[in-house]
């Protein structure tokens, strides 16, 4: 089975033993945030990164602080179209401590449904890999992904 590049396990690491190309996309992803470079290009030039190894470790690599504070999660399902999937979908949600900030379900076509979840799991009292298993054991979820997080 292959894992989505969001369900990779994550890892703390120190700096001194990261690649140098790894350093230069941080920094670089660091000045196009703070507005010392307009671009992508600007910023991999000050410093001396080549652009496609920017886009190989720019949504790889994150400073510590980033992923401390983030504690919203965007989950995208597809499921069967039976009475009752969403609430039970909820339920498992909610009983992992999760508060459910958005909803977004399409109107179901040829018996499946597509369902966006934005949620904080702040309270969330298991790991992230945990629910998304959870999830996935539920008989009417097809697909379960998650296609992002942030603060």
């Amino acid at each position: 089975m292959r894992k989505d590049r969001f369900d990779k396990k994550f890892y703390l690491v120190r700096e001194d033993v990261l690649p140098e190309a790894m350093k230069k996309t941080l920094d670089a992803k660091e000045m196009i945030e703070r507005g010392k470079a307009e671009s992508v290009w600007d910023a991999v030039q000050k410093v001396d990164l080549s652009r496609s190894a920017f886009y190989k470790y720019r949504d790889t690599v994150f400073p510590f602080h980033t992923v401390v504070k983030e504690r919203l999660i965007t989950l995208f399902f597809h499921l069967e179209d039976r009475s009752g999937t969403l609430s039970h979908l909820l339920g498992v949600v909610a009983s992992s401590g999760c508060n459910v900030l958005t909803i977004h379900q399409t109107i179901p076509l040829q018996g499946r449904a597509n369902v966006t979840l934005s949620l904080n799991v702040t309270g969330m009292g298991i790991d992230i890999d945990e629910l998304l298993t959870r999830l996935r054991k539920l008989e009417f979820v097809e697909k379960v992904e998650v296609l992002g997080t942030g603060a």
